[in-house]
């Protein structure tokens, strides 16, 4: 058995409170929106939409749930017969495309008097087929936006690949081309040098010629 509720239940007992939102509920559901305190209107929330939510399924046995759960009998001065009928062949139809959040609510302030804060309640408009149509356009727009965003930035890093490889043969390159350059200058110096030395001994022979001959 489910714990009871500590204190008081909306300001009286839980047999009050059952009787309170069995009412509510029903003015809800005849009416579309009510406006009450916003206590009141958190409690209603839990209890109306499962009732909405078996009104979509249908069905005798749900019929019966939903009325006991509302407190209707059939009496001389009440059937409600005009409640389950809106529940079940309006509301319930209306909403079988939607996964719950059947409810809204919007606080309206303090009420004069008591101050106590005030909310309605009302029953969320079922979307149409044009605005769920909308919706998937917008969200395959959004999805083609993403895509596009995605390859360009996907683009500068594949060039930036793509560019490696030529500036490492472009460094290869300039580098065969230095060693060839100091190669071609070590060679340039040896000649030199070679010649040079050419020189000095062709220069030593003539200086012996001329001491010999005097």
């Amino acid at each position: 058995m489910p714990t009871p509720k500590k204190g008081p239940r909306l300001g009286g007992s839980g047999a009050h409170q059952k009787h309170m939102l069995a009412n509510l509920a029903k003015s809800l559901i005849d009416h579309g929106g009510i406006t009450t305190t916003h206590a009141k209107a958190k409690q209603l929330r839990p209890f109306v939409e499962p009732l909405i939510t078996k009104a979509k399924k249908g069905g005798l046995h749900n019929r019966r749930l939903v009325m006991a759960r509302l407190e209707i009998r059939n009496t001389p001065f009440y059937d409600g017969g005009g409640t389950i009928a809106k529940l079940f062949e309006q509301i319930g139809p209306s909403y079988a495309e939607r996964p719950g959040g059947y409810t809204r609510i919007i606080k309206l302030g303090p009420r004069r008097g008591d101050n106590a804060p005030m909310a309605r309640i009302e029953l969320v408009e079922a979307r149409t087929v044009a605005q769920q149509a909308a919706d998937e356009a917008t969200a395959a727009t959004r999805r083609a936006v993403k895509e596009t965003a995605a390859k360009k930035t996907a683009a500068p890093a594949t060039a930036v690949e793509d560019s490696a490889p030529e500036d490492a043969e472009d460094e290869d390159a300039i580098e065969e081309g230095a060693e060839v350059e100091g190669e071609e200058l070590e060679g340039s110096a040896a000649d030199d040098e070679a010649g040079d030395d050419e020189g000095d001994k062709g220069s030593d022979a003539e200086s012996d010629e001329d001491e010999s001959k005097s």
